[in-house]
């Protein structure tokens, strides 16, 4: 085994002496390169990713997390002066769920759980046991306003008053309470909610009242509703009349991309659409009476009574002389005899019309006005057809939106004031056009392997160097010729001897030239 290993170095030290001094360098650059490429790709494939499995930490919190990591041989980086860990890509999902079902994380507050970490209060006075009790209720407290929306930390500081028996329930002190929240950024947080964080905290502390309760932020103090609702009520209607404005307005604004981004294409179209609406809520009432139709004006016949009667007789007076009784008047002339006769028609008809009750309740938000501007790349309008097309598109889009706004919805009307197309050359800028750069492990591989490929060059190179080098080396050496030999003795004549020497020099002329001059040099 020595005596190979022997051979094996006297033949790498024979083939280093054989090399010149620019053979050296390039050879050693190329193995240096490929060293390091190697091991950037060793670094790069076997190193540990990390991923942030727990951010905006307290300091109690931190330390609780690093003392679990640590007893369970789990490596960690901090970052975020210490507000935030990362932990093995591979096993950050089980690592969350461990630290989470041990409660590690509880931003910096203890609640009532701390009365379980001890088995027996014996010997715990009366003022250690309501110092934590107050800081188990605070910490309560504030779990349960970090666990709202929007929240990202809260500092809570309750005040519960002393019990004695001497004092009455009008003198007796209210607990109160003050709270500091942070929220995450670019959350507001709706006078709902706001409310919500008021009577979160009323009902957790007993005998505390809202008036006693003091919320503030960052931005300023967060205030409670004193109405009965009604203000709430509003704001709500108000944030979802625009909600209602917002999305209608988008998802126009998404159809007509959709439609004409095909065209033209996404990249050369912009569009705004700008809408105002109306929430006003009507209720009417209709009492309608008709007659009914194909029937003269008249109604429905409910009830009829007809009676007819008729009669015929006759009738006489006393007969006597006139004025010669006793009673009777002087001078006055008595009836004469004669007969009558009557007839009556009596009818009554009872009609019943149509009666219509109707109650109509308008929507709560109708379109009043609506406006689009589109703006394309003026490459893509080359010419007044393509521009009328999209005129035409976009009126009729409008004309059918503004139907029952009781606006006059002719062309006129729309081109120019409700529809406005503008073509122009589109400012990109060219930052925003290129790639995403490529991740730092990306990076070194691709270096590592361009060091790879560059050493192969290298090495390539040195050989075909060497190569060379030999050839001119050869070339440079005199070459040793021989030349055919002619047997002058056994030629008879010299006719025959003439007529081989013409035969080689047509032949080989190059031989014959260097046979003339050995001659030459021998004599």
């Amino acid at each position: 085994m020595s005596e190979k290993f022997a051979q094996y170095r006297e033949r790498l030290a024979s083939f280093w002496s054989q090399m010149g001094r620019k053979q050296k360098i390039w050879l050693g650059a190329s193995i240096a390169g490929l060293l390091l490429a190697v091991i950037l790709l060793t670094i790069v494939f076997t190193r540990t990713e990390y991923e942030i499995a727990f951010q905006n930490l307290d300091t109690t919190d931190a330390a609780a997390i690093m003392n679990y990591l640590d007893g369970s041989g789990i490596p960690y980086e901090l970052s975020n002066n210490g507000k935030s860990i990362s932990v093995p890509s591979a096993v950050a999902s089980r690592i969350k769920v461990d630290v989470g079902s041990q409660g590690l994380v509880q931003n910096g507050s203890i609640g009532f759980e701390a009365f379980n970490s001890s088995s027996s209060t014996f010997g715990t006075t009366e003022n250690e046991f309501n110092v934590k009790y107050l800081n188990a209720l605070n910490g309560e407290v504030q779990q349960l306003l970090n666990a709202m929306q929007g929240v990202d930390s809260s500092k809570v500081l309750i005040n519960l008053p002393e019990e004695s028996v001497f004092l009455s329930p009008e003198d007796a002190q209210t607990a109160s309470a003050s709270i500091m929240i942070q929220f995450t950024a670019g959350y507001r947080p709706s006078q709902k909610e706001i409310d919500g964080y008021y009577n979160l905290v009323k009902t957790a502390v007993p005998k505390l009242a809202v008036q006693d309760i003091t919320i503030s932020s960052p931005q300023g103090e967060l205030m409670f509703s004193e109405t009965d609702g009604a203000a709430i009520g509003s704001t709500d209607a108000v944030e979802a009349q625009f909600q209602i404005q917002r999305k209608y307005e988008a998802e126009l604004k998404k159809n007509i991309q959709q439609f004409l981004g095909t065209i033209v294409g996404p990249e050369n179209l912009v569009v705004q659409v700008s809408s105002t609406m109306n929430f006003d809520k009507k209720q009417t009432e209709e009492m309608l009476v008709k007659p009914l139709e194909d029937n003269n004006n008249n109604g429905i016949i409910i009830s009829e009574q007809i009676n007819n009667s008729a009669s015929t007789g006759t009738s006489g007076l006393a007969g006597g002389v006139a004025g010669t009784g006793e009673t009777d008047v002087p001078g006055y002339e008595s009836a004469a005899q004669g007969g009558n006769s009557s007839e009556s028609n009596e009818q009554i008809r009872n009609y019943e019309v149509n009666r219509i009750n109707n109650s109509i309740i308008s929507g709560p938000f109708v379109l009043k006005d609506l406006t689009i501007s589109i703006g394309i790349e003026q490459s893509e309008l080359s010419d007044e057809a393509s521009r009328t097309a999209v005129m035409t598109y976009l009126t009729s889009l409008v004309r059918a939106q503004l139907a029952d706004s009781g606006q006059n919805v002719n062309d006129d009307t729309l081109m120019g004031k409700k529809v406005a197309l503008i073509a122009r050359e589109f400012s990109g800028s060219a930052s925003s056009d290129q790639p995403a750069g490529l991740s730092m492990p990306w990076i070194i591989g691709i270096g590592a392997a361009a060091l790879a490929v560059i050493g192969g060059l290298v090495i390539m190179l040195v050989r075909k160097r060497k190569k060379a080098e030999d050839e001119e080396m050869e070339l440079a050496q005199p070459a040793k010729v021989e030349f055919p030999s002619i047997d002058l003795e056994s030629i008879s004549n010299d006719s025959q001897a003439r007529k081989n020497l013409e035969t080689l020099a047509k032949r080989k002329p190059d031989e014959f030239v260097n046979l003339l001059r050995t001659w030459l040099v021998d004599e």
